[in-house]
């Protein structure tokens, strides 16, 4: 972020006037935030964005014309970007909106006190929660920061720069490069498989081999997930396997 200002001066963008004021007041409400500009189209916004330096922009993805998105692109060749924070009723955007390097996606409707989370990012410069070597993991779904065991995690899916982690429950998108997991949650038995998989061995069910190609089945019984293994980790894997077991 460029000067650490006492407050921050926004500007939000949404091409629907009742979210663009209730995004508006909330974040009037935030003793942080000392002024916000409004614009209900990216094409304004980036008249604005030529004259007028903001410390963030919150911004819609679905508009007519220029896109959030595509205003995102924009902004990301700009000398110094001003910090995004998507604002959107739709999921699925979530890692193209990770892979232009947003400070946070917020699903509508905007909780006050979801907000002022994505304010504080901005404030510490988009600092998301990394992993460690605590067992509980904090991720994002739904618009809501929850914390799941590391030990429930079966395997972990590379997208980008990022990670999705896969439980019985369901998958959660974390914002940390896969190598930063692997490096990181090797000690606790996670190992590649794949160039774009990490495996829990606790929860290898079964190796199976096929005409010379492997693989491993996780999960439990009422809903075991395949994965292949790449060749070049099938040794390793057989011999991690075969020291695990009494």
């Amino acid at each position: 972020m460029r000067n650490e200002p006492t407050q921050l001066n926004v500007l939000v963008i949404d091409d629907e006037r009742p979210a663009l004021d209730e995004l508006s007041f909330l974040l009037h409400r935030d003793a942080r935030i000392g002024g916000v500009l409004t614009c209900d189209s990216a094409t304004e916004a980036l008249r604005v964005l030529r004259e007028t330096a903001v410390d963030a922009v919150f911004l819609d993805i679905s508009m007519p014309g220029l896109s959030g998105l595509d205003l995102a692109q924009v902004l990301s060749r700009f000398k110094e970007p001003p910090p995004i924070v998507f604002v959107t009723a739709h999921d699925g955007h979530a890692v193209d909106a990770f892979e232009l390097d947003a400070v946070d996606y917020v699903l509508k409707p905007v909780r006050e006190d979801r907000l002022a989370e994505a304010v504080r990012r901005v404030v510490e410069g988009g600092r998301h929660p990394q992993p460690s070597d605590d067992t509980s993991i904090a991720v994002e779904r739904g618009g809501v920061t929850r914390f799941i065991d590391r030990a429930d995690i079966t395997y972990v899916e590379a997208q980008g720069d990022y990670a999705r982690l896969h439980t019985a429950s369901g998958s959660h998108l974390l914002r940390t490069p896969m190598t930063t997991l692997e490096r990181e949650w090797g000690p606790a038995g996670f190992v590649r498989i794949h160039r774009s998989l990490l495996v829990a061995l606790a929860h290898v069910r079964e190796l199976r081999m096929e005409q010379g190609r492997a693989s491993v089945v996780v999960g439990d019984a009422d809903s075991p997930q395949e994965l292949a293994v790449s060749r070049r980790h099938t040794r390793e894997l057989r011999e991690l396997l075969t020291r695990r077991t009494p």
